[in-house]
This record gives structure tokens, C-alpha cells and sequence, in this order.
């Protein structure tokens, strides 16, 4: 295992009805790699709650140049956030229309990685998705010198 993102703390936000792989394989490819991961959810019980929005909380990481990844269903809450106008995610099929209406360029691929962000389609993108996740941390962690 490697460990380029020994020292990086990632927040998964999640919630009830998340497909248990699509957010299990990418956080164990996360901590696969050295990172701490937390669950960040409005709802208690199994997942963790905290304090705060899951839309400001992505909203804040975007701003901020944080990177963020996103699988399924889950950039709806980056349209919700004002953060796909200009972007070219992709998605599941069915929120793909949500997706253009907020702005992005939505595109029908395994994994997309715009500047901070990465996304992708569903369970069968997971090998990739969890690939792009822990390169572009790692990128965000140690960044290039330049």
C-alpha cells in the first residue's frame, strides 16, 4: 500500500440509502493511501451527523480549491451548491438533465477530473473513481512544485 496521503484528513458526506460499495470502496482506497476519513451527514444513527449543511460544506471545499469527488447521485448536491456552472461532470443517467439545467457540461464517461473536482457515473466506474480520488488528493496533499 501506499501512503501519499499519510496526514490528509477527507470528509465523505453521505447519507441514509447510500450504496454501501460506492461509499466504502472509495473510502478504503482513501485510507488505503494513508488518509483519515470522516463522515460527514445531516442524519444521525449508523452515519454520523455533524453540525452543519452537507450543501455549505461542499460549497465551502469548492471555493476554497479543495478537491472533491462526487459518484451516482451525489453531484446533485454540487448542483444544489452552485458548484457544476462551467464544469464538465458526469453522473448517473438520471440526474444528467438536473445537472446541464445548473449550468455544467455533463459528459458520459467512467470518471471525469475538472481542475478540483471528480466525478463519476455509478458502481461499475468504482476501480476508476477510487483511482482519479486518491491521485487528485494526493495532488492536493503534495502539491508540484512550479
Amino acid at each position: 500500500m501506499t501512503q501519499e496521503l499519510r496526514g490528509m484528513r477527507v470528509g465523505i458526506t453521505a447519507t441514509d440509502g447510500v450504496e454501501r460499495v460506492e461509499l466504502d470502496q472509495p473510502r478504503g482506497a482513501l485510507q488505503g493511501a494513508g488518509a483519515k476519513t470522516d463522515i460527514v451527514s445531516l442524519h444521525h444513527g449508523e452515519i454520523q451527523a455533524r453540525r452543519f449543511d452537507a450543501v455549505r460544506f461542499v460549497r465551502d471545499f469548492m471555493a476554497g480549491g479543495k478537491p472533491v469527488a462526487s459518484i451516482r447521485h451525489g453531484p446533485w448536491t454540487l448542483a444544489e451548491a452552485d458548484a457544476v456552472r462551467g464544469r464538465r461532470p458526469t453522473s448517473w443517467p438520471s440526474i444528467r438533465t438536473d445537472l446541464r439545467d445548473a449550468g455544467a457540461e455533463v459528459v458520459d464517461e467512467e470518471v471525469v477530473v475538472d481542475g478540483q473536482l471528480v466525478t463519476s457515473r455509478g458502481p461499475a466506474d468504482l476501480p476508476a473513481f477510487c483511482a482519479a480520488v486518491v491521485e487528485q488528493f494526493a495532488r492536493a496533499h503534495h502539491p508540484m512544485p512550479g
